[in-house]
């Protein structure tokens, strides 16, 4: 019996098949994983609670798009129930392709805000030619966003740092900072105005990055505004990438470590007194013109890594 050309697939439509199938079972595999051990985090610090608005600040990069695609699947069947927005600030970046962010979100059916400031003009009239402008931008940008979220009645901000963001903050701070600490998955500013959640607390950068890729997020290039890359943070990431390579599980343990902490093993008189052999509060936390504020402003945070995480 002869067969029809319709009947018979040819070997490129076969492998098209094979491979939409398996890109599709990472797919799914990759959304349970980030969606558990969000779900984790959030338990693990409290970080949302019943009646929470939660404003998601997404920059148009792979961290952000996950994030709010994490929480918003969470939100269906999470045992509470929260609000979730959208926030992204335009800051008149030359280049920038304000159409993508609202064109996406409104496929969501979210709530969604564009918010425009030409931070962009007064970054590059007070930094020199040639200086990063990195520092002074993300501090511009935290207190358009803190204030916005005062503004509008938010509970929590959500940034998209990840695991490796929180390590490789330890390393810098340890490295080039004299101190040990990173940036922690919450954090609630003295005066009460702000909280800041980090839900990807507990997922890996390479998860975050394919996931992206399956998803086909419309990423935004970071590098619109011509600055400086942070060659210290870049040589930690590519020392981390050496170690996964060659130690792998060596970046899980680390992490345990940071969540596993014994003040009577540092040399910290302020967290621990080794006289009376007992727990202290540590350093208190400051403030900084109302936001938040680890330790009081200097030329370098390493705990202040972009909050929008580009």
């Amino acid at each position: 019996m002869g067969m029809s050309k319709a009947m018979i697939a040819s070997p490129e439509t076969t492998q098209g098949s094979e491979l939409e199938r398996r890109q599709k079972l990472e797919l799914n595999k990759l959304q349970k994983r980030l969606r558990r051990e969000m779900g984790q985090a959030i338990a693990d610090f409290s970080m949302i609670e019943a009646g929470d608005k939660v404003m998601c600040c997404l920059s148009g990069g792979k961290d952000s798009y996950a994030m709010l695609d994490i929480l918003l699947n969470l939100q269906k069947s999470a045992p509470v129930s929260f609000e979730l927005i959208a926030v992204n600030l335009d800051q008149k970046q030359p280049g920038f392709p304000e159409e993508v962010l609202p064109g996406y979100l409104e496929t969501l059916g979210i709530e969604y805000h564009i918010i425009e400031k030409d931070t962009y003009s007064i970054v590059k009239e007070k930094v020199p030619e040639g200086k990063t402008t990195c520092g002074l931008c993300s501090r511009l940008r935290r207190g358009i966003l803190y204030n916005f979220a005062e503004e509008h009645g938010v509970t929590k901000i959500a940034l998209g740092h990840h695991r490796d963001d929180l390590l490789e903050t330890l390393f810098l701070n340890m490295f080039y900072g004299g101190k040990l600490k990173s940036m922690p998955p919450v954090l609630h500013s003295d005066d009460g105005r702000n909280t800041v959640i980090r839900p990807l607390a507990y997922a890996r950068e390479k998860d975050i990055a394919r996931y992206a890729a399956l998803r086909e997020f419309p990423i935004i290039p970071c590098n619109l505004c011509g600055s400086q890359e942070n060659l210290q943070r870049q040589v930690i990431k590519d020392m981390f990438q050496t170690w996964d390579k060659q130690h792998p599980g060596r970046l899980e343990t680390m992490f345990r470590a940071m969540c596993n902490v014994e003040p009577s093993h540092l040399a910290d008189n302020d967290l621990y007194d080794f006289r009376e052999n007992k727990r202290l509060g540590g350093k208190r936390q400051a403030v900084v013109q109302g936001v938040e504020a680890c330790e009081p402003a200097e030329a370098t945070d390493y705990g202040r890594l972009d909050v929008l995480n580009i």
